[in-house]
């Protein structure tokens, strides 16, 4: 199972955000860049990144920090973050991104989702985010009142490559993913699911591999504020 160590980039900084509250944030003194050295250095190989000015504006904001790290430590990375249109995708992979991942814009348009997914083949990632069953989109401030299992059903011919599940009531706030729901979302998906959202010990990454269609994990806040120790985490790499 492929560990994602994440890095969310807000004005050049790390942060961490709670429940995805722009307001509710705390910045971190290492740099994305020295960030991502020190998760290729304790032997990681993928990497989640959020371009959280991307999320506000619409714009790869943080695209020069991005090729920055792809190009220095050779990591797989997936990025997300105001993602809205083929330029931007373009751009990304240009870059040399392994996975760019779509939220707000293709639960908006599914038509988007799938022309980007027919265009940029095996490189397209779709960001579930939900609250209470339901998909939220815009950074999480408003819900799109659609169930996520029903949005899921109807975009799984479309030829996403990878699915990230986050419940927003667990993000940030280290008290275990939510498995259950979680388990719902990979029994229908069509391809690999990956986990996200309130990873708080070794334990919940030992129970993720017990689950069926899961690729992965992300940890987030835990590594930031020391609960989970990276050269424990780098050891259920497989």
């Amino acid at each position: 199972m492929k560990i994602f160590p994440a890095i969310d980039i807000k004005d050049k900084k790390c942060v961490r955000l709670i429940k995805g509250d722009f307001d509710n944030k705390t910045e971190y003194n290492m740099s994305p860049i020295e960030q991502a050295g020190k998760y290729k250095d304790h032997g990681f190989k993928n990497l989640h990144i959020v371009d959280l000015d991307g999320a506000l504006t619409g714009e790869t904001v943080n695209l020069d920090i991005i090729k920055d790290i792809v190009g220095k430590f050779n990591l797989k990375i997936e990025v997300g973050g105001g993602i809205r249109n083929s330029n931007s995708i373009q751009k990304y992979i240009d870059a040399g991104v392994e996975k760019v991942i779509l939220g707000s814009a293709a639960i908006k348009d599914k038509n988007f989702l799938k022309e980007a997914c027919e265009k940029f083949p095996n490189k397209i990632a779709l960001g579930l985010d939900a609250k209470d069953g339901y998909l939220s989109i815009s950074g999480w401030k408003e819900n799109s009142n659609q169930l996520t299992l029903d949005y899921l059903k109807e975009v799984n011919n479309y030829g996403v490559s990878r699915l990230i599940y986050t419940d927003i009531n667990r993000d940030g706030m280290k008290q275990s993913p939510n498995f259950d729901e979680t388990s719902r979302v990979a029994e229908i998906s069509s391809c690999p699911v990956i986990i996200s959202g309130g990873v708080s010990s070794i334990n919940d990454i030992k129970k993720a591999k017990s689950l069926n269609n899961i690729e992965g994990i992300i940890v987030g806040k835990a590594i930031y504020d020391g609960d989970i120790k990276l050269e424990d985490l780098a050891m259920e790499i497989n």
